[in-house]
């Protein structure tokens, strides 16, 4: 949970929450909400399941302005529709998101790793690399050769 100390108290330390809490600070909840990927969602109004499914989170975002938007298999989510959110973690050990603005929730399961996502990248990242070095090279093998040279 975030919070502002009492003004000219400065001794208090930030919050520290392992696994479970309630957050209120939206760059908090932007934080920990930016790199969930694929999900299960559950919207929920006054207790009833109003929507669910699976989803990608493409953006998070704090804008008093825009709204929060789950369809088509993508979420676009705004901190700012949500008073706050809560952080739990399942007797299986899976952690769960459940943003709260009064009666409606909105609860975000990940369904994928962002450490395994985060290798994938890499890997992802250093074939691209090669590919341009081997279009370079070739590039160079062709002015050497005397031919026309390759535009981009």
């Amino acid at each position: 949970m975030s919070y502002r100390a009492p003004s000219g108290e400065t001794n208090f330390p930030a919050p520290c929450i392992v696994d479970s809490g309630i957050i209120v600070n939206k760059q908090d909840i932007q934080r920990l909400l930016s790199d969930l990927g694929h999900v299960r969602y559950c919207y929920c109004q006054s207790g009833k399941v109003m929507s669910e499914g699976e989803g990608h989170v493409l953006e998070v975002f704090a804008d008093a302005n825009q709204a929060t938007l789950v369809t088509n298999a993508s979420l676009y989510i705004n901190v700012c529709s949500f008073d706050y959110l809560e952080l739990a973690r399942s007797n299986e050990g899976d952690s769960s998101f459940k943003l709260t603005q009064e009666n409606r929730t909105l609860s975000l399961i990940p369904t994928s790793n962002p450490i395994k996502r985060q290798g994938e990248r890499s890997i992802n990242t250093a074939a691209i690399e090669a590919m341009v070095a081997e279009v370079l090279s070739a590039n160079i093998d062709m002015r050497l050769d005397g031919g026309d040279t390759l535009s981009f």
